[in-house]
């Protein structure tokens, strides 16, 4: 294999969130959103060559960092991107917290399609706004958008904006285009603006397309702003850096200038360089890596249906991160979570960190060697049994 992703590489003691920041003992972490993989050989190439010209001063936005970005969007989704609607910033949290800044006022509503990703909770409540929830529809291992509860929620006037996980973590889903399309039209119609997180984007897996949401057509990406970033697909998460897009210039200019007051307009060096290491040089090993995790994947429910085949996993159309239905099992996500922390050691999300929709779940993240991945699965095998 010219990409070797089943190395072990000893990450303790490296100031790892994942794996450094465990509660106690030989803790196995498959939590957070962290892949346990070397990033690609171009990338470490990149940072390097920076490192060894020795001078880390203030550093400018070179044209290479928005070329290698509507390279890329153009190539993998057909997206064409103009250089004006692109704005670098340090991450995709920070790009959604002035998003809802710069869009609502403190007390409006902000709506989210639960289960999902719990910072569209935080970043919701830190900025004085109100998180409304759309639940997900769940029926026999399927999720999909509840239209008549969205259409509902968002013709209250307080609900300035819809905030899509696209495709969606926890779930795993990859929006269809007609799906994409009813959602825009439910917003255009109640004045609601839509916010895109689209840094799965890249880890859609084959038989499956990723739509991005400003594709479907000038008035859909004239009501929108997308989100999104190299770091989840290279694990690059340490280096923060990202960007936005929207064709709207008042959302973009709205947006750019809370970033300008923070006075955090500027970009890490390293994350620059890496960005476009990633985007030019570095295809092939993520299309590479994507094949090692879906295997990952196929190992996980084949080893789920001989064991404990109580568990249904949902079906994964993109992203590292399974979502485990645990409701036969009888207890609460959060008391299996502690059963696997505190008996096996082994460390994954208890669905209730997702809304409370997620009751009942559990999310892994298979993003690891296999060697590993066995381990864990393993471990969940006793707690669960």
């Amino acid at each position: 294999m010219k990409y070797n992703f089943d190395e072990v590489i000893a990450r303790k003691d490296s100031d790892s969130i994942k794996w450094d920041e465990v509660p106690f003992g030989e803790v196995l972490p498959m939590w957070i959103a962290d892949m346990d993989f070397k990033s690609a050989p171009a990338i470490l190439n990149a940072l390097q060559k920076r490192v060894d010209h020795g001078i880390f001063g203030y550093t400018a936005i070179p044209e290479a960092f928005y070329a290698a970005i509507m390279k890329w969007w153009k190539k993998r989704y057909g997206f064409t991107l103009e250089k004006e609607w692109l704005v670098p910033v340090s991450g995709v949290i920070p790009a959604l917290s002035a998003a809802i800044q710069s869009l609502s006022k403190t007390g409006d509503k902000v709506m989210i399609q639960s289960p999902v990703y719990n910072h569209f909770y935080s970043s919701i409540e830190n900025s004085g706004r109100i998180a409304i929830e759309n639940n997900l529809l769940y029926n026999n291992g399927e999720y999909s958008i509840d239209f008549e509860d969205l259409a509902q929620k968002a013709a209250d006037l307080q609900v300035k904006l819809l905030i899509i996980c696209n495709p969606h973590n926890p779930v795993g889903r990859v929006w269809k285009r007609e799906e994409l399309q009813t959602v825009g039209d439910i917003c255009l119609k109640n004045n609601v603006t839509i916010i895109s997180d689209e840094i799965h984007a890249d880890l859609v897996f084959t038989g499956y397309n990723h739509i991005p949401f400003a594709s479907l057509g000038e008035k859909y990406s004239l009501n929108s702003v997308t989100l999104s970033s190299p770091t989840k697909s290279f694990n690059l998460a340490g280096l923060h850096v990202g960007y936005f897009f929207t064709q709207n210039e008042q959302f973009r200019k709205a947006i750019q200038s809370s970033f300008q007051l923070m006075g955090i307009e500027l970009l890490n060096i390293f994350g620059i360089t890496a960005l476009i290491a990633a985007y030019e040089e570095s295809e092939e090993w993520l299309d590479t890596l994507k094949e090692y995790l879906y295997e990952n994947y196929l190992f996980l429910v084949e080893f789920i249906n001989l064991n404990l085949p109580q568990i249904k996993v949902t079906r994964l159309e993109a992203t590292y991160l399974v979502w485990l239905d645990c409701t036969a099992l009888r207890k609460t996500a959060d008391e299996l979570a502690h059963i696997l922390l505190d008996e096996q050691k082994l460390w994954i999300n208890s669905g209730t960190m997702y809304g409370t929709s997620g009751e009942g779940f559990l999310r892994i993240n298979i993003a690891t060697p296999r060697v590993l991945f066995q381990n864990g699965l393993e471990r969940l095998l006793k707690g669960l049994s």
